[in-house]
């Protein structure tokens, strides 16, 4: 069984990368101190964001590797459990990283909005691969929070170190939006997929048996994040996941409730509505009118 190795507090990780704690709840971590280290599970209760120098082990979240090389960044957030794979061998980490508890961020403007930051909960195949200058740029934030780390403790240091994380998880949003525009390779095609599995499963059985589809699922069966496939459709789009599919599902409507032998309540239970007056709400939501005006009116 592989060793799981649990991270409750910043001085856990430190500890374990042979690392000073300077303080109890934020930490940079030269990874260069760490002893050399061959498989184990990482459960981490505190944010890790990982800038590896070079490729050593393999990420593995779930069922599914990162899509993980030298010059990428990878977010952890509380209670994730990530594997690290040496192919049976040892490695000799490299590298910084960014460990914060979430206890730093009470009180704080970082802390009343960080569950804006859907990356940390990224898990297959959605690392942050940056370019060189952008790099720089994280090494250069990571610097201005060691350096604060490095002060005595003062009435400004809370918010100076959360400003400067919050900073960094700024530029990191703009470079995860400029990598949903650039990797086209590795995003092609995923909203024409997306599009294909609705209405497949719109078309059949499924939506009367199993109801409607959810993001998680659409997510799952495209083999990503259900955040990061949310921001990725966004993205293209300019509409929410959700958004997406009930759009999908209103357009359906339209043409089902057409049909002289259905009545407006056999139309939501086709469509998987589990009330027939959910329907009505969200149809007179998207469309203007009740489905019986939209007919009566056609």
């Amino acid at each position: 069984m592989n060793s799981i190795i649990n991270f409750n507090s910043v001085s856990d990780y430190n500890s374990f990368n042979n690392n000073e704690t300077l303080h109890p709840l934020v930490s940079i971590v030269d990874l260069s101190k760490a002893s050399p280290r061959g498989q184990y599970k990482m459960n981490f209760s505190v944010y890790c964001v990982i800038l590896k120098d070079i490729k050593c082990g393999d990420l593995k979240y779930g069922n599914n590797y990162y899509d993980y090389q030298e010059g990428t960044l990878v977010f952890f957030g509380p209670g994730q459990v990530v594997e690290v794979d040496a192919n049976g061998g040892i490695y000799q980490p490299m590298g910084k990283a960014l460990l914060f508890h979430p206890d730093l961020l009470h009180g704080t403007a970082l802390g009343k909005h960080m569950d804006d930051y859907n990356f940390f909960s990224y898990n297959t195949n959605e690392a942050l691969h940056l370019s060189e200058k952008e790099r720089k740029l994280i090494l250069d934030c990571f610097s201005k929070i060691e350096y604060e780390l490095e002060q005595s403790i003062d009435k400004h240091s809370k918010t100076l170190i959360t400003s400067n994380i919050e900073l960094f998880l700024n530029y990191c949003n703009r470079f995860y939006d400029r990598q949903f525009i650039t990797r086209d390779t590795v995003h092609k095609g995923v909203l024409d997929k997306f599009e294909n599995l609705l209405s497949t499963y719109l078309n059949s059985d499924k939506p009367r048996n199993e109801g409607l589809p959810s993001v998680s699922w659409c997510a799952e069966k495209l083999n990503l994040s259900p955040n990061y496939f949310g921001d990725l459709i966004k993205k293209d789009t300019g509409f929410t996941a959700q958004e997406f599919i009930q759009s999908k599902v209103i357009d359906l409507a339209k043409e089902k409730i057409f049909d002289i032998n259905k009545s407006i309540s056999e139309v939501a239970y086709e469509l998987g509505f589990k009330y027939p007056q959910h329907f009505t709400r969200l149809f007179k939501q998207k469309v203007g009118m009740s489905p019986l005006d939209y007919k009566n009116l056609n």
